[in-house]
């Protein structure tokens, strides 16, 4: 894939997954806004964030899966289509209920643009490549946060929060045709690539990988409390601040924007790990000697 064709794709799935993550923190600044218009308690108004991520959590394997089975094509129309159509009927919803119920379809959804592209690059893409618009998806993923947190609380008044999913919606619709226009019709593998290589399931399966997933499901059990709980501590005496001042502290994800192409650059420049060869192997830099 030429240079060119390389920075189209790495566009592309910076948009499409910061799109996504979008979706799944919009309600989080505005929380008590939809305490009081819904008539709920803190903890049931949490489930407009907490039912995407189960959503996230009960079909992630089965898209990581389908990916090695399936063109990504077709498993992006379909996910941005549902996603947008989730977010329309979560716009529109007078009903608590439908409300959580919209924000648990998004979330079934969701693996489709995000867990089925990165699984889609790993295959396609040789590992300098590979590195470097990871570093973007990873980026992608904190702007996608940080933009959702602000749709909601700061770029729409708070309590025209139905606006903020529509517009949450047309930016999923907008980068899944961009996607689509920019992602190659035809599968290819990376250089060296075999048919019988390890497919999703496998790499779930490697005992060598489980710290790094524990690291993963560790950072998210204290990530989202705290952020959820942020917007009623800081709203309640000593500090009452408005729903926009309380938006502006989520603006700490600036820093992940930088961190993730980054981490890529220096995976390239200084590997990313031990090697599983026994060859032994002279690292560049000190610091990663094992």
């Amino acid at each position: 894939m030429a240079d060119k064709g390389i920075l189209k794709l790495q566009f592309a799935v910076f948009a499409l997954v910061s799109a996504s993550f979008t979706n799944i923190y919009l309600p989080q600044p505005i929380l008590p806004v939809l305490q009081e218009e819904f008539a709920v308690t803190p903890v049931t108004v949490s489930f407009t964030v907490s039912a995407v991520i189960l959503g996230i959590v009960l079909s992630n394997l089965l898209f990581g899966l389908l990916t090695d089975r399936v063109s990504i094509r077709p498993i992006i129309l379909a996910g941005g289509v549902c996603v947008a159509a989730g977010g329309v009927v979560a716009a529109y919803s007078n009903d608590f209920r439908v409300l959580v119920a919209a924000r648990l379809f998004q979330g079934i959804f969701i693996p489709a643009l995000t867990t089925s592209l990165a699984a889609w690059l790993a295959r396609t893409l040789p590992g300098e490549r590979l590195n470097v618009i990871m570093g973007s998806y990873v980026s992608a993923t904190v702007l996608g946060g940080l933009g959702g947190r602000l749709i909601g609380g700061w770029m729409h008044p708070p309590f025209h929060w139905r606006n903020a999913f529509i517009t949450a919606a047309a930016l999923i619709v907008i980068t899944t045709i961009l996607a689509l226009i920019v992602l190659p019709r035809a599968e290819v593998r990376k250089d060296g690539s075999r048919e019988g290589e390890a497919g999703f399931l496998d790499i779930l399966k490697r005992r060598d990988l489980i710290l790094f997933f524990g690291c993963g499901l560790t950072g998210l059990l204290v990530f989202s409390p705290v952020f959820n709980y942020l917007p009623y501590r800081l709203i309640e005496d000593p500090f009452n601040f408005s729903t926009e001042v309380i938006t502006l502290i989520y603006l700490v994800y600036v820093l992940g924007i930088f961190m993730g192409p980054l981490a890529g650059q220096c995976s390239n420049r200084y590997g990313g790990g031990k090697p599983r060869s026994a060859e032994p192997v002279s690292w560049a830099h000190p610091w990663l000697r094992c």
